[in-house]
């Protein structure tokens, strides 16, 4: 007796725990539906949005978003295209509405420009890629691909005019599922940049450049030659002639600041062996150091010329006394001569 007792105690235990097995595996394996998925072709499937969708899960059910965005579908409108396709019992966990995500590859229009830049890098006299400028004839922020387009973009069909700088370049790209490429057409300006001195603002003649009137831009190096200025350079000189604001700075545009202006007063210092005299004069001229100018001598109202030595400041050298044939016969030493005023 107490055998089948305990004969009967082992069945029922097998048999519940066999039924809270069988309860569990069907738990498992009930569909359910996800709150958000992200797809990569342009529908969606059952299997995208329910799990344990069984052999329904293949059937398309719904276009896809647009590449790159995002849509929501509403769980009761799902419900009811899953029983039309005898999808039944499948638990919703509260949910509402499911995000559902078009995966993509994204193209900005920077990653294009580089690609081009290093496509045309030293072609037809073009310079490195980093410093090629490029400009699309139409507007491009960004491109949308398959997400199934991994691979690099290959240039097959190259044109470049360097008369005027336009290309017309087409780009292939794999596809990892279709193994057809897609094919993208660019066409735009490119031309060679290099780094300029720009004015801030208007200078007339003779200003000298500050901190603030001078910052760095690229552009075309046709624009502006050979004969760049560099903003360390520019700084602290002098503009040759008017200029407006945003023109780029040439080395020939620029000299070191006048220590002597026109109608300046003036030290006059002149020189001679054993002789420093100094005057005041009224320049003539403008100049920098080491200039020659012209200088009116206030005192003596005679136009000099000396050179520009100092900030308001001309130095004229007065040649020494030279030895005659009749000053060497003479047996007596010259006298001494005598102080003279400054001319």
């Amino acid at each position: 007796m107490m055998l089948r007792s305990t004969l009967i105690a082992a069945a029922l235990l097998a048999f519940t725990g066999a039924a809270l097995a069988q309860s569990e595996r069907d738990t498992m394996a009930a569909p359910t539906l996800r709150a958000s998925v992200t797809v990569s072709s342009d529908v969606v499937r059952i299997g995208d949005v329910v799990e344990n969708a069984g052999t329904a899960a293949q059937i398309a059910i719904f276009r896809a978003p647009d590449l790159g965005t995002t849509g929501s579908l509403p769980t009761q409108q799902l419900l009811s295209v899953l029983r039309a396709h005898e999808v039944i019992g499948v638990q919703t966990n509260d949910i509402r509405e499911i995000s559902v995500t078009r995966a993509s590859r994204t193209l900005v229009s920077k990653e294009i420009e580089q690609q081009i830049a290093r496509v045309l890098e030293r072609r037809n006299g073009l310079g490195d890629a980093a410093n090629i400028s490029v400009t699309f004839e139409r507007d491009l922020r960004e491109l949308q691909l398959d997400a199934a387009h991994t691979g690099d973009m290959r240039a097959t069909i190259v044109r470049f005019d360097p008369r005027n700088g336009r290309f017309d370049i087409t780009f292939e790209i794999p596809n990892d599922v279709t193994y057809a490429a897609t094919k993208l057409r660019f066409t735009g300006v490119a031309v060679e940049t290099v780094e300029a001195a720009v004015l801030t603002r208007a200078v007339e003649r003779n200003d000298i450049l500050k901190s603030s009137d001078v910052v760095i831009e690229r552009r075309p190096k046709a624009e502006v030659g050979n004969d760049i200025a560099s903003r360390e350079r520019a700084v602290g000189m002098q503009a040759r002639k008017q200029m407006r604001a945003g023109q780029a700075l040439k080395a020939a545009d620029l000299g070191r600041p006048d220590m002597v202006s026109r109608d300046q007063s003036v030290t006059l210092i002149y020189e001679a062996p054993g002789l420093y005299l100094t005057g005041r004069g009224k320049a003539v001229d403008s100049g920098t150091e080491g200039d020659t100018v012209s200088v009116v001598n206030l005192q003596s109202k005679r136009t000099v010329q000396g050179v520009v030595t100092g900030p308001g400041q001309v130095s004229i050298t007065v040649p020494g006394p030279r030895l005659t044939t009749a000053a060497l016969s003479n047996s007596e030493p010259p006298a001494a001569p005598e102080s003279r005023k400054a001319e």
